[in-house]
């Protein structure tokens, strides 16, 4: 069976993700769809909207076959990490082929970019860090750093983008693995990443479905057309289940508390937390009314918003420097949370020849980067209200894989 993997997060699924899903399998002649997916916390250091369970059904119930979950140790962090956990995941399934949505919607760009820059790798990366040392993001580093060692050529991608930097990275990383999957890029339609107001009548960002979804004080009324009929099932299921949706906002004192009562000497050994940085975070943690406004208060040129909403996810996990860097660099286990009949097929085709522990239970195995999922799942969970949060932890344990017998 001829395979096409998808790295993911559907935060909710939407109709710009059911055209993806289509298109991958249209130009890759699939025959399954294996979506690798971030879990309950996001790789720009979000709380997803619902969580990792409730987002694989609504990915099955859309035309992906499997889905598999991105260990927190690779989720919950910048481009190139993620691209390599979710890059190294597909390619222990056997995938043929991955297929990515980006800015551009060249796989050419992408390719001349990875080869112009490892014709000047040390000129290139002199140029990145001289930026980023005086205060330029890394995103926007990349991008003007290509600028400068080809100055002549038009056509250069932007890795600026959101899309076209994990794109980047994920081919990049995919050219290093001894029998490399095929790339594809599909461009991104009507809608940017980023946008927060509603620019068409069927397409728009994960980012403005949630923000609609919050300022209808969580009611998917006025989003119906923008995602399936079945992420607006699901969506409405969870809200029955757990009376609500999930943001930062439910997580502030649980993080506020964090930041007044832990010391700047133990801050400074979570994950991402740098060159003096706690000091700024302890210090509007006291002033700050809401998430919101924490962030606005600490925000800088230097330190984004992505960044430092990374920083909190770590802080609130209580995520140490030390565990992440012992664990991200090599996968471990890959946690199957659901798939269709022809996904059922496929794994049983594969399975003897899959190198990693292919897990459907978190007792299967004794893993210190599973324990940083389980302990990622049971923080979120601290976001809901009793008798729900029960019902959440729960779940992280006995839940089994998701099946769905159509397809």
């Amino acid at each position: 069976m001829n395979s096409t993997g998808l790295i993911v997060e559907y935060n909710p699924f939407h109709n710009g993700h059911f055209f993806h899903v289509e298109e991958a399998r249209k130009r890759t002649d699939a025959d399954v769809i294996i979506a690798v997916m971030s879990g309950n916390f996001l790789q720009r250091g979000e709380p997803a909207i619902i969580s990792k369970w409730a987002r694989a059904k609504m990915a099955l119930q859309a035309g992906v076959d499997i889905v598999v979950e991105l260990p927190y140790a690779f989720a919950v962090q910048h481009a190139e990490t993620f691209a390599y956990g979710s890059i190294n995941i597909l390619h222990a399934l056997k995938c043929n082929s991955f297929c990515f949505g980006s800015e551009s919607g060249n796989i050419n760009e992408f390719s001349d970019a990875i080869d112009l820059i490892e014709n000047h790798r040390v000129e290139y990366e002199a140029f990145v860090k001289e930026l980023m040392k005086t205060g330029v993001s890394y995103p926007t580093s990349l991008s003007q750093s290509m600028k400068k060692i080809y100055p002549d050529h038009k056509n250069y991608i932007d890795l600026a983008k959101p899309n076209n930097i994990l794109g980047f990275h994920y081919m990049q990383i995919n050219n290093t693995l001894q029998s490399p999957m095929r790339a594809f890029t599909i461009k991104r339609k009507n809608a940017n990443y980023h946008d927060e107001e509603f620019s068409s009548s069927t397409i728009a960002s994960a980012t403005s479905i949630r923000k609609a979804t919050f300022e209808a004080n969580q009611s998917i009324n006025g989003i119906e057309q923008y995602v399936p009929k079945t992420t607006s099932n699901v969506l409405q299921e969870y809200y029955n289940d757990y009376q609500t949706f999930h943001n930062w906002e439910m997580y502030w004192p649980y993080l506020q508390y964090r930041l007044l009562s832990i010391e700047e000497t133990d801050l400074a050994n979570i994950y991402e937390i740098e060159e003096g940085i706690e000091h700024r975070l302890k210090r509007y943690a006291k002033d700050a009314v809401s998430f919101h406004d924490f962030m606005q208060r600490v925000k800088t040129k230097r330190y984004t918003w992505t960044r430092i909403q990374r920083m909190c996810v770590h802080i609130l996990t209580n995520t140490k420097k030390s565990e992440m860097l012992r664990h991200h660099n090599h996968i471990e286990y890959i946690r199957l949370l659901g798939m269709t009949e022809r996904g059922r097929m496929y794994l049983s085709q594969i399975k003897k020849d899959i190198d990693v522990p292919l897990i459907s239970k978190i007792s299967a195995i004794s893993s210190e980067l599973l324990e940083l999922d389980i302990r990622a799942s049971n923080i979120y969970s601290q976001g809901l209200q009793e008798p729900y949060r029960q019902k959440m932890f729960k779940t992280e344990y006995a839940q089994p894989p998701i099946y769905i017998h159509q397809n």
